[in-house]
């Protein structure tokens, strides 16, 4: 079974300034992308700033008992974290003030993390509203009187009900652990602005036992090729498996074919730079417009590659049931199957089971981590455009642009690659010559 992703909830948990321990505690899988936010300057700063503004909000009244009457200060109090605000200060950042009480740092930090929660938006895919994200960390209209009094009251009112009582700017409710996975947390996120995010493919990826399987057939191999059906597969999904694989496993696999027709999607064209691993794209030109030849290509192919280059195992991507000719050709030969949910029915699977071949779906692989192929297949498709962009209209251009690309997106996704990448198209003089440049 799938299982939920937690690379979201591990990078908003940093930012929030949940403790270290913690957060490793709660998402070993994600250490990677733990590590890279320990090392990010902007991240840090805006956990930091989180920490600072909790702790203000938890001991209000007595930091500014301390300040009033014992002339102290943040640095000199011991709920504070004197190594942030001192790392922050190094940073240009300005925190500690002279003769300063709790209301004055509060506002001063509010306007701090409002400042700086931009630069963290590369943190979160493209496809998550990034405004709703901000919208946890910034407290509108905070310069008006009794704004931040309230949002102080409702905090201390409600703490059980805010992950592990770190601030965040939301309707606090009872929903357990909001952070428990990307799929419960973005739920979640969208309902509070009266949205609904379903795309379970952005959160939801394979299980250890699909993962174990394919690294076992994998090791069990002296050869093991890729032959790709690309008129039945999707060049995203199957970035998806290569994504979410591990590399050291990937890189026992002698090479990837494409068997391709001349009329199918562009996006077939990028995989090779996005993988280690050989690529060889074959397109197969069509004898008429009625037949294609991609099925009898792939199994004269695999069958050559079988007798002549040694290799023993193949992993077949593919949703049709024409394969199974080509896996009936050669018993000695060691097949794993690829398909897609929607394209592939249950007399095939029902034939490879009662044959011991196993098979899993694409569409069980998270599709989150493939937004850098697809950017790339999109903007290609955008500068074919930009000749010709006078008198287009920028949401059409912009469903025009996934269409030919058969880059499947929801329209809210289509209308923030609009609103970023098609309506801040940007006229220059580059070596003396009007140039358009996608603002990336």
């Amino acid at each position: 079974m799938p299982v939920d992703t937690k690379e979201v909830v591990a990078t908003f948990s940093y930012m929030i300034g949940i403790r270290k321990h913690i957060l490793e505690q709660n998402f070993p899988e994600c250490r990677q992308t733990l590590e890279a936010l320990y090392a990010d300057q902007d991240a840090t700063v805006i956990r930091y700033l989180c920490k600072l503004r909790t702790a203000l909000f938890q001991h209000f009244k007595k930091t500014d008992t301390a300040m009033l009457y014992d002339l102290k200060n943040l640095t000199s109090l011991e709920w504070y974290d004197k190594d942030n605000i001192r790392q922050l200060e190094k940073w240009g950042i300005p925190i500690i003030k002279a003769n300063y009480r709790s209301e004055k740092y509060v506002y001063d930090i509010t306007k701090l993390i409002n400042e700086y929660i931009d630069a963290c938006s590369r943190f979160f895919y493209d496809w998550i509203r990034w405004d709703y994200i901000k919208d946890l960390f910034v407290i509108p209209k905070y310069q008006k009187d009794g704004v931040l009094k309230k949002e102080f009251g409702v905090y201390m009112g409600n703490i059980a009900y805010y992950p592990y009582q770190m601030y965040i700017h939301w309707e606090p409710e009872d929903l357990g652990n909001i952070l428990y996975n990307d799929g419960k947390f973005l739920k979640i996120v969208y309902e509070q602005h009266d949205d609904y995010f379903g795309d379970y493919s952005k959160y939801r990826d394979a299980d250890e036992d699909t993962r174990n399987n394919i690294y076992t057939f994998i090791d069990n191999s002296e050869k093991t090729a890729i032959a790709v059906d690309c008129e039945n597969s999707n060049p995203f999904k199957l970035y998806s498996v290569l994504k979410g694989l591990n590399p050291d496993e990937l890189a026992k696999i002698e090479k990837i074919t494409l068997y391709d027709d001349v009329n199918t999607t562009a996006g077939w064209d990028w995989l090779s730079r996005f993988t280690h691993i050989p690529v060889e794209h074959i397109e197969i030109e069509r004898i008429t417009d009625r037949k294609s030849l991609v099925d009898l290509r792939m199994t004269a192919s695999v069958v050559t590659d079988f007798y002549q280059s040694g290799i023993t195992s193949f992993i077949i991507v593919s949703s049709d049931s024409d394969f199974w000719g080509l896996i009936q050709s050669l018993p000695k030969a060691h097949f794993l199957v690829m398909y897609e949910y929607e394209k592939c029915g249950e007399a095939i699977k029902s034939a490879l089971s009662q044959h011991g071949i196993y098979y899993c779906a694409i569409d069980d692989f998270c599709s989150a981590a493939t937004e850098d192929m697809k950017k790339a297949v999109l903007f290609a498709e955008l500068r074919k455009h930009l000749p010709t962009l006078c008198g287009e209209n920028p949401m059409e251009l912009t469903q025009k642009i996934y269409e030919a690309t058969r880059v499947t997106a929801t329209k809210k996704e289509m209308e923030n690659f609009c609103n970023r990448f098609v309506k801040t198209l940007k006229l220059k003089i580059i070596d003396g010559k009007f140039e358009i440049e996608i603002q990336t």
